[in-house]
């Protein structure tokens, strides 16, 4: 999947726009020819859109698989549409849609990405999978591993955070860089884009999100773009109109530079230093955690005390503010901390 980004894109981002849903053959062209003007090379456009509750728009289904057809006879762009079914795969295998993706809730059910599998085997068409709901690595490597079986050859990555937004409350759906970052260090070939759309939820948080996706490494960026939002009939409040979206990515500065260098080097080796230092000290106080666990035992304690690691976790968050660190961070340090601690002592 990256080889055929990149060959379309070079050295910059990948880039895949537009709407969050097709809804006229006027909209969807319009769009796309004010997006091919950018530069951007893969349409995007729901056709199938699964909603939280009925009543709602869900999409005009196979018949914008035409308008599709017309994108790509008029720009030359690859198209690319969202399948939750194997008839929805047949449909738009047969209309030659040129990428697919799996949505989030799709993923999240691990019978129904099989049957998509199922539908792929023996098709070369490229699949890009975005996370499942919940941050579950394992359920999203899963239902990219399904495809693989099934014999899809190129297969990607759309990290567009997790519902509900429990850390950044000003965002839809909570950013968890930490599991995006860790599917990428157990799979450095496998091309990750974000969707700053879906999890920001608000278009005005759409460049801040872009810009951190690629300053971790992120491949390029799948984002949602309308030529008239306000009217959206999903998604309206996180759809950027291509001229916002050209101004946005005119300020975007992907990095590109060498990977190393001598002063990064350096920097780097300070680095390996501190963890030595930090693991020496974890085992320090792991061999004093082994003391305490034999005092409890000698007196019957109990190995958990609350009370004391909730005391243990209030000097360690203001220890960590004054330093410039997050709550959040020191908390999820000391709680692993605490779950090591308990193990030794049990």
């Amino acid at each position: 999947m990256r080889e055929l980004l990149r060959g379309l894109y070079g050295a910059g981002p990948v880039l895949v726009a537009g709407p969050c849903s097709a809804e006229s053959e006027g909209q969807v062209v319009k769009t796309a020819l004010a997006l091919a003007k950018l530069g951007i090379k893969v349409f995007r456009a729901g056709l199938w859109k699964p909603r939280t509750h009925p009543g709602g728009f869900e999409g005009v289904g196979a018949q914008g698989l035409a308008w599709l057809q017309h994108v790509k006879h008029e720009t030359s762009m690859l198209v690319s549409t969202e399948v939750a079914t194997a008839e929805h795969v047949s449909q738009a295998l047969e209309a030659g849609i040129d990428i697919l993706w799996i949505g989030a809730r799709t993923t999240s059910n691990p019978f129904a990405v099989q049957q998509i599998a199922d539908a792929l085997q023996g098709h070369a068409v490229p699949v890009l999978v975005k996370n499942p709901m919940n941050p579950d690595l394992e359920l999203w490597i899963g239902a990219m591993q399904r495809l693989a079986a099934a014999g899809v050859k190129h297969i990607g990555a759309i990290h567009r955070g997790f519902t509900p937004s429990t850390t950044h409350e000003h965002y839809r759906n909570s950013p968890r860089w930490d599991i995006a970052i860790e599917l990428k260090q157990r799979y450095p070939e496998l091309c990750i884009l974000c969707d700053p759309s879906h999890m920001s939820g608000r278009r005005e948080l759409v460049g801040e999100l872009s810009r951190q996706a690629l300053t971790m490494g992120f491949d390029g960026l799948f984002i949602e773009s309308h030529c008239n939002p306000e009217d959206a009939l999903s998604d309206a409040a996180q759809q950027l109109t291509p001229a916002a979206l050209a101004q946005m990515l005119e300020q975007l500065h992907p990095r590109h530079g060498e990977e190393t260098s001598e002063e990064l080097e350096q920097l780097r080796q300070r680095i390996d230093e501190c963890d030595r230092e930090l693991v020496g000290l974890l085992a320090r106080r792991m061999s004093i955690v082994r003391e305490i666990g034999h005092y409890k035992q000698r007196h019957q304690v109990p190995v958990v005390q609350t009370s004391r690691f909730n005391t243990v976790l209030r000097q360690a968050i203001e220890l960590a503010r004054a330093e410039g660190m997050s709550e959040a961070f020191i908390t999820a340090v000391m709680h692993a901390i605490h779950e090591e601690a308990v193990r030794q002592q049990i």
